[in-house]
């Protein structure tokens, strides 16, 4: 994978690049960023190019063996890491990354590197409640691999896919070869969450931040007049995934599903049934964890896209149809007074699903939460 096949980040791509032609390569890199904006294609864009023999203007030459091992995810200098499980596990047993690399190869090669965990999940069919986790056997694992000396190239790298679901032993167990690798040892960890990081291995690692895809970067991926594809770019919120979803066919349904759910629960706000709105999260906590957090998703954009209707920016509100319809009739209750506290319950309730927490407790909480802050302002 070259940096020329990645969408946009043409700043960051010049300082990765910049970066090895100087000589100033960190042995533990942490590429942080949602899955849409290309940090796992970054990452593996970077070791292409740390091992290329090749490089030229800025990026590797993608011909040479090295380049094109890299590219098929099969070059014996590059190890990959990333959460795992299956069904039907026996007790004690170990489930590793390497059992699953036809997989990973595939979902990289389908996705282009640009997928969520939950996309990952549903690969190794791990169903509504399982995910995926790095254990402390794999850890162990790493420091086997990166014991051996490089095959055939200058570097051995290991790249680390959600380094954050590493459990506290598998995290501690690599803590010293993070600080004291081995020559010509490099460590790149690709993170969404790196705040569920140990501080420990923060303190350890140099992090890369990968903004968000610009408007611009996003149109050309999106068919149909300029002002459609603006559109869509902008609600996609320079996340490439998401763009995707707005874009293609299956969003419908479920953007459909998420602005019924959103009517539903502020309409039952407004009218204070506390029954009706534990039905409501009960109905939700039956949803896969991607749909619920879609369904979040949906929802602070509609809140904030009410908000501005409230704050007389019409002209710049990016809604039609229905979702128009409803968030002009919705927008004088949703203002300052409460648009930050109802955010901050979305991205709450964002994170403990993230976090494997129990749905019915997380969407009970949440809709009596912004039941309060909705039938206040009756």
């Amino acid at each position: 994978m070259k940096f020329a096949d990645i969408i946009g980040q043409q700043e960051l791509k010049r300082h990765l690049a910049q970066s090895i032609d100087r000589g100033r390569i960190s042995h533990a890199q942490l590429f942080t960023g949602v899955a849409g904006t290309g940090a796992l294609p970054l990452a593996i864009a970077y070791a292409q190019y740390l091992n290329c023999p090749n490089r030229t203007n800025g990026d590797s030459c993608g011909v040479c063996p090295s380049c094109q091992q890299t590219a098929a995810l099969a070059h014996p200098d590059l190890h990959f890491v990333f959460p795992v499980n299956k069904q039907g596990k026996k007790s004690g047993e170990v489930v590793l990354s390497a059992e699953f690399m036809p997989q990973w190869r595939e979902i990289v090669a389908q996705t282009g590197g640009y997928f969520t965990p939950q996309q990952w999940y549903d690969m190794l069919d791990l169903g509504k409640t399982l995910r995926g986790i790095i254990s402390a056997k794999e850890a162990d694992e790493i420091i086997r691999r990166l014991s051996f000396k490089s095959f055939e190239s200058e570097y051995k790298i290991m790249l680390i896919w959600l380094p954050e679901t590493m459990n506290d032993e598998a995290a501690n167990k690599i803590l010293k070869i993070l600080e004291e690798p081995w020559e010509k040892t490099i460590f790149l960890m690709v993170s969404e969450r790196a705040d569920l990081l140990l501080p420990t291995v923060i303190s350890r690692t140099q992090e890369v931040a990968v903004p968000r895809l610009t408007v611009e970067d996003l149109m050309p991926m999106v068919e149909g007049d300029e002002q459609q594809r603006r559109n869509i770019a902008r609600l996609a919120a320079g996340d490439l995934i998401e763009m995707r979803r707005l874009s293609g066919g299956d969003e419908d349904a479920v953007r459909k599903e998420s602005f019924d759910l959103f009517c539903r629960l502020m309409r039952l706000s407004y009218n204070d049934k506390h029954l009706e709105l534990i039905d409501w999260a009960d109905e939700v906590a039956l949803l896969t964890r991607e749909q619920q957090r879609s369904m979040l998703r949906h929802a602070a954009r509609l809140l904030r896209e009410s908000y501005m209707l409230h704050a007389g920016l019409g002209s710049i509100s990016y809604l039609w149809g229905e979702e128009a319809a409803f968030c002009n009739k919705f927008a004088p209750f949703i203002g300052n007074q409460n648009i930050e506290f109802l955010i901050g319950e979305i991205e709450q309730a964002m994170r403990q699903v993230s976090q494997n927490g129990n749905p019915r407790i997380i969407f009970t909480h949440f809709a009596l939460s912004v039941s309060k802050q909705i039938n206040r302002l009756k």
